[in-house]
């Protein structure tokens, strides 16, 4: 009997991707949004940036990168899945995940240091 795909590395490296995407897709046009509105007059940017001051929104800036960061590494990993050639070895698919998940997690650290 086989086990579940689902229980696999790979699986939660594709959940991570499409995840990240879809919660991109809701939090961008927003983000934009109230950026595009911030930045109409004057005033009302300048009560943009004393929001964005505040350490809650920091978070969630964060967490926006961290979710572009997986985007982009997971999707990497994902095209270099489909479109390179494999060698029979079972450990070069899954140390693909780890590379992508390190570098997300570089990624967010790096903005952390500049955030704060």
């Amino acid at each position: 009997m086989r086990s579940s795909p689902r229980g696999h590395r790979s699986y939660v490296a594709f959940l991570g991707h499409r995840l990240s995407g879809l919660a991109l897709a809701i939090f961008l046009p927003v983000h934009f949004l109230a950026l595009g509105l911030a930045l109409e007059a004057g005033r009302s940017f300048e009560d943009f940036m004393a929001f964005a001051d505040m350490p809650l929104v920091k978070v969630a800036e964060w967490g926006l990168v961290m979710l572009l960061a997986i985007h982009l590494f997971f999707g990497a990993r994902l095209l270099v899945v489909e479109l390179l050639p494999w060698r029979e070895e079972a450990g070069d698919r899954p140390a693909l995940i780890g590379w992508g998940a390190g570098g997300a997690v570089v990624v967010g650290l790096i903005f952390l240091m500049g955030a704060f």
